[in-house]
């Protein structure tokens, strides 16, 4: 499954009531480290598909939401289990990191 995109419209159905663990990348287009974990991202969504769902949220199109969850810089990495935000990460992580913070979450 590929990274999807997610608004405040549609949040609550593709995170908060998601049947697998989501990370949720809140970003920006004009963000030079949002750009480069990117294709990390993407791969982690490919090689999780099932286990791990990807969803991104442009803080500059969705600021209600980049404020409901205390996004102060970007990009924040924020994994949901079961409706609820159980860990963060900030900063352009590389992949191998990036699999070690979702690995105690996945079933």
């Amino acid at each position: 499954m590929s990274v999807e995109h997610a608004t405040q419209a549609d949040f609550g159905e593709k995170v908060l009531r998601s049947a697998t663990p989501v990370l949720v990348d809140f970003w920006a287009a004009w963000c030079g480290p949002c750009r480069a974990v990117a294709p990390a991202l993407d791969a982690l969504a490919l090689e999780q598909s099932g286990k791990l769902k990807v969803v991104k949220v442009n803080v500059d199109e969705e600021r209600a939401l980049a404020s409901t969850f205390q996004i102060r810089s970007i990009p924040t990495l924020m994994l949901f289990k079961e409706g609820k935000a159980v860990d963060v990460a900030m900063g352009a992580l590389p992949k191998p990191t990036l699999e070690q913070f979702v690995r105690p979450h996945l079933a």
